[in-house]
């Protein structure tokens, strides 16, 4: 490669992968709780990215399995060209806890950015505005009435407008999804959410870091109504789920899902193909026609292999958009993947914009499928999804396994404690470098001697078992072992004292 290509590809590397932060900076401290350990109020004590909350009342403990999952219901006006987007939005919550809940919090991340959320109205479904509500940051803590009683429903009504931010230009901020650039406007973690609530813990609602993902969803169900509005015409929509609407009204349900993205442009050349039951959509611009059939074809062969080894994918499609910046982020049934790989991409297996699409389109199973704190406990999806990019060259082109091990990980020589969280807790010089070599590549490097280890039959059903058991849940690391435990009794201690803290 000439000299500028290779800046240009560790540039990409510094950035890839699903390592967005919204643009703040200096989040606070935390600590992540320990992988053999139960995450306790002594474990894990509210602090500034841990809010407090009222004292709930123990109950007898519902069953969350058998209730509604939170239910948004949006009718959403974008208006592409004027960089605006007008919402009514309706929540259905159903207290699926165990414990009576004097409150709610309410997560609204565009509230990170100045003068984008603008709140119109916040009233119960009769039309009666809710007064006893206060803003904590980027929350809204909404006090109830009166307790809601576990397994009670409550519903609400938020009418607010959207600003859409011009990306950052600040070299000291990492790029964001969130906005819109010459060539498209991405809305993601867009709505105001419900934090999940974790029993002994409270809210799960942290604050962002430079690097790396802050939030923790709980599984959802979605109804969108969208209008394209305004002077925008030919526009084109990726979203998470098939389009059910026609050319004027866009319309999506999807079930049990973190999130919901969108993605809007007049520039998007779009191609379909099947991964067994399931539609997957490529959107990239025209001048990267080649590295769009690339990504949609890694993107099927990663599906179909996945669920094989994996479980099955339960969505009806998934969507790869070509992200008008450089940088890569997963969302439930859509990720971004950086424009960096398409310039890059050369036809060759043993490059980024395949891995990477492989690393994105695993999300779907270690994030989408099983949840994570992914401030305090990031390797669980990150590590998983970054082992999975050697399943898929295993599987598929291992010719390209030694260019994997050599350039993507090996490289860097990785080092440190893999379960850190996102707030660089050990006051490294560069915070960045250390929290990718120690969770994503020598997270690689545990799951890669685990395997080897307990031997491929037990570590693929491990896996499969896992994400049947921790589906639509949050997991944490007491769990991933806990599970480990019921397939293997191998001594693993010497794992855990190489690669955790």
């Amino acid at each position: 490669m000439q000299p500028g290509r290779i800046l240009y590809y560790l540039l990409l590397l510094f950035l890839a992968a699903c390592q967005v932060g919204a643009p703040t900076t200096g989040a606070p401290e935390a600590s992540a709780t320990h992988p053999l350990t139960t995450s306790t109020p002594a474990d894990l004590a509210p602090t500034p990215t841990s809010p407090p909350t009222a004292a709930p009342t123990p109950v007898e403990p519902a069953k969350p399995a058998d209730l509604p999952r939170p239910l948004y219901e949006m009718e959403v006006d974008v208006d592409y060209a004027a960089h605006t987007a007008a919402v009514k939005q309706q929540v259905t919550y159903t207290n699926r806890t165990g414990e009576n809940l004097p409150e709610l919090l309410i997560v609204v991340e565009t509230m990170y950015y100045p003068g984008v959320f603008q709140l119109e109205s916040f009233t119960w479904t009769d039309g009666s505005p809710i007064q006893s509500y206060a803003w904590d940051g980027s929350w809204i803590r909404l006090t109830l009435p009166t307790p809601l009683q576990s397994g009670q429903s409550i519903q609400f009504v938020i009418v607010y407008k959207l600003n859409i931010p011009a990306p950052v230009q600040s070299p000291s901020t990492r790029p964001v999804p969130f906005g819109y650039s010459a060539r498209q406007t991405n809305l993601v973690d867009w709505y105001p959410m419900v934090a999940p609530y974790q029993t002994g813990v409270g809210w799960l609602a942290h604050l962002p870091s430079y690097y790396g993902e802050h939030q923790v969803y709980e599984s959802a169900d979605y109804v969108i109504t969208l209008r394209v509005v305004g002077n925008s015409t030919g526009i084109v929509v990726a979203a998470s789920s098939p389009d059910l609407g026609d050319e004027t009204v866009h319309r999506y349900q999807m079930d049990a899902a973190r999130t919901f993205a969108l993605s809007f442009s007049p520039e998007y050349k779009v191609l379909t193909r099947k991964a067994g039951a399931v539609t997957i959509y490529s959107y990239f611009f025209s001048f990267h026609s080649a590295a769009g059939e690339k990504a949609l074809q890694v993107t099927a062969e990663s599906v179909e292999l996945f669920s094989r080894l994996f479980g099955s994918y339960d969505n009806l499609s998934l969507t790869v958009v070509e992200a008008d910046f450089l940088d890569g982020m997963e969302y439930d049934g859509l990720y971004f993947l950086s424009n960096g790989f398409y310039n890059l991409y050369q036809g060759t297996p043993g490059e980024y914009l395949v891995a990477i699409a492989a690393h994105e389109t695993a999300h779907q199973w270690w994030f989408g499928q099983v949840g994570n704190d992914q401030a305090l406990e990031p390797w669980l999806d990150e590590a998983l999804c970054t082992y999975s990019e050697l399943i898929y060259y295993e599987n598929l082109f291992p010719e390209a396994v030694q260019w994997w091990w050599s350039y993507r990980v090996n490289y860097y020589a990785p080092t440190g404690a893999i379960n850190i969280s996102i707030y660089n807790p050990d006051g490294s010089a560069t915070p960045y470098l250390t929290y990718k070599n120690s969770v994503y590549l020598n997270g690689a490097h545990f799951l890669d001697d685990l395997r080897k280890q307990i031997g491929d039959d037990i570590f693929f059903a491990f896996l499969n078992d896992y994400a049947e058991k921790m589906d639509s849940q949050v997991a944490g690391g007491q769990q991933f072992f806990d599970i480990l435990s019921t397939h293997t009794s191998s001594d693993i201690s010497d794992l855990i004292n190489i690669y955790f803290k």
